[in-house]
């Protein structure tokens, strides 16, 4: 593997869910390695002055359009969460402890949840819903709930978000080939040359 391929991600943006299911294909067809870094969109968002499309209406409802012809396009399954916009805050916290402390279970843990969000419609900013969710995954709770409160997980979580500001991301999904950004899942054909 040659080149690395760095995704920084929120767990509550329907477009990063679309990257997340092509990205591996992209790295394995050409001999990349993908890294992931969680962020806080919400940090984004205020550090950066942008927010999302749907706040306004007729840029919302195109996105909706969007997201479900490339859910189609990518041949994967994508029910827009009607409990959006929610709040990562607990959900990047424990995303980033269980990549820190548990990184053996870190794609399955991501994979849970961008399931229970973007396909299953669950409502990820209830705390016994999330719990159920993880319950169902294999995943203790209360273990979770922990690492999210960790310090270390809560320092993790804020310098990717930092790190992300400061090499000008301004939303998710933003994708990374050595120095070049790319944001939004519509790019994936460009970060593919970039890495061939």
């Amino acid at each position: 593997m040659n080149k690395t391929l760095e995704f920084f991600f929120d767990l509550g943006s329907p477009a990063t869910y679309l990257a997340y299911t092509q990205l591996p294909g992209i790295c394995a067809e050409t001999g990349s390695q993908l890294v992931y870094h969680p962020m806080l969109l919400g940090g984004v968002f205020k550090a950066t002055g942008n927010a999302s499309p749907v706040t306004i209406p007729a840029k919302g409802r195109y996105m909706l359009e969007d997201l479900e012809r490339y859910a189609r396009r990518y041949g994967v399954p994508l029910k827009f969460n009607q409990h959006f916009p929610i709040n990562t805050l607990m959900l990047m916290r424990a995303v980033t402890g269980i990549q820190l402390h548990q990184p053996k279970r870190f794609i399955d843990f991501i994979d849970c949840l961008f399931q229970a969000i973007w396909v299953d419609g669950r409502h990820l900013g209830d705390p016994a819903v999330v719990a159920e969710v993880l319950t169902g995954h294999g995943f203790d709770p209360v273990q979770v709930l922990e690492l999210s409160n960790a310090e270390d997980v809560k320092a993790a979580l804020r310098e990717n978000t930092e790190q992300a500001i400061q090499r000008g991301v301004f939303g998710a999904p933003s994708l990374f080939v050595g120095d070049q950004l790319f944001f939004g899942q519509d790019r994936l054909d460009f970060v593919r040359e970039a890495l061939l």
